[in-house]
């Protein structure tokens, strides 16, 4: 796919997309929703890529779904285009690769829901977040989703009632974000935080990945028997063997990935 609402870039073994519609604070579009998918779905296949970074150009994160392309469609088109403006919840839960977002500044509607979305989150000290559909008629129904499941139900639902903005404190306070770093420094500490995880077992933080999506609506028990399983076939892996003698022998592990 040639890419133009976003950019596709790597550091190293950190697969990076780039939010690129600045003049548009990088409002969601079909062209963005698309790209934005296929590149994740790109570095999931990648087996050189071990973590994904998501961030944007400009001045704001992500400041929703673009309103121009809301209007003149039937029940049918609304689905269809709404579907593809909130896949990438569905794509970022399905797959084995951890994906941080990189927030700067406003980061609202389609925007909170997509650093919600994100495995992590990483902000800066100025960034701003809303659901704020509700202040235009509208409700943002779509980002309740991964909210709900980052923030739980009444927390969730004052922010997509009221359409209140928070900062980045209180987003990390709540458990959207996981931390909070100067604004000037908010590629360094990205980077720094994406290959922590990069220099784990790949293979390990993809199955553990999975293994906890699987797992986090199943009742106690259930949830057990199938982490116990999961645990169980990630023993058998050779990264598992290689992880338990580097740190018996005090040496550095290399990973195998199988």
């Amino acid at each position: 796919m040639k890419y133009t609402s976003v950019i596709v870039s790597r550091n190293e073994n950190i697969g990076v997309i780039t939010l690129n519609r600045p003049e548009f604070n990088n409002t969601f579009t079909v062209p963005l929703a698309s790209e934005l998918n296929h590149a994740l779905i790109e570095f999931e296949n990648d087996k050189s890529v071990h973590v994904i970074v998501i961030n944007a150009n400009g001045k704001n994160f992500c400041t929703g779904i673009d309103i121009n392309d809301l209007e003149g469609k039937s029940n049918i088109e609304y689905l269809k285009w709404v579907e593809l403006m909130e896949k990438m919840n569905i794509t970022i839960a399905n797959m084995g690769k951890p994906v941080i977002a990189s927030v700067q500044r406003i980061a609202v509607a389609n925007g909170i829901g997509l650093v919600a979305a994100c495995d992590l989150a990483i902000a800066s000290d100025d960034a701003k977040f809303g659901a704020t559909a509700i202040n235009v008629g509208l409700f943002c129904m779509g980002p309740a989703v991964p909210l709900s499941k980052s923030l739980g139900r009444k927390k969730t639902l004052e922010l997509i009632f009221t359409g209140d903005i928070i900062d980045a404190i209180e987003a990390q306070r709540i458990g959207l974000i996981n931390k909070v770093v100067p604004a000037e420094r908010l590629e360094e500490e990205t980077l720094k935080f994406a290959k922590k995880l990069a220099d784990k077992s790949p293979l390990a933080l993809q199955l553990g990945k999975k293994s906890f999506y699987k797992m986090e609506d199943l009742d106690y028990g259930k949830a057990l028997d199938l982490t116990n399983n999961h645990f169980a076939s990630l023993c058998t892996t050779e990264d598992a063997h290689e992880g338990v003698d580097a740190f018996l022998n005090k040496r550095k592990p290399v990973w195998k990935n199988r």
